[in-house]
């Protein structure tokens, strides 16, 4: 399910991230690690984040998942092995958050969220950008019952 979107404008925040390229079943292999190797890269400088964690997908995922693990951070950290510092530009969105269930499991059921909500884009006659944004406002991380997961869902809007 997913809530009624929105069209906003997003506030610049400063992230640390690790870009990706892995083919499409190999995702669950590496979202694990990677993002503890981007808080890893955090504890090493002793930058606490600033928020929930996002993945930024440079184009919608296809036979390869093309993305950055990213942990936003009140200061650009320096780069740590993989690990670079980034900026999430001010921009304006359309965005909604998917709220997962006990019948989706893990977050198999973004799947689904994502193309309802780019009909919604659709219908209301907006263009977006290739990339977007996943941030992950309550997940398996931080609760055991799918029907608690949150994620924000936001694809930068083309202005005309």
């Amino acid at each position: 399910m997913i809530e009624s979107p929105v069209i906003l404008q997003t506030e610049s925040v400063d992230y640390a991230f690790l870009h990706l390229r892995v083919p499409t079943v190999e995702i669950r292999k590496v979202m694990g690690p990677g993002v503890r190797e981007v808080y890893a890269a955090l504890a090493a400088q002793s930058i606490a984040p600033t928020g929930p964690w996002f993945t930024h997908h440079l184009a919608r995922p296809g036979e390869f998942f093309d993305f950055e693990i990213c942990v936003p951070v009140s200061r650009p950290i320096l780069a740590e092995g993989r690990v670079q510092s980034g900026v999430w530009q001010s921009m304006r969105v359309a965005r909604t958050v998917y709220h997962g269930d006990y019948d989706e499991g893990a977050y198999e059921g973004l799947a689904r969220a994502w193309p309802k909500f780019l009909d919604w884009i659709a219908e209301q006659g907006l263009t977006t950008t290739e990339d977007l944004w996943e941030q992950y406002l309550v997940g398996p991380e931080t609760s055991r019952d799918p029907a608690d997961w949150r994620t924000e869902l936001s694809r930068e809007l083309v202005l005309s």
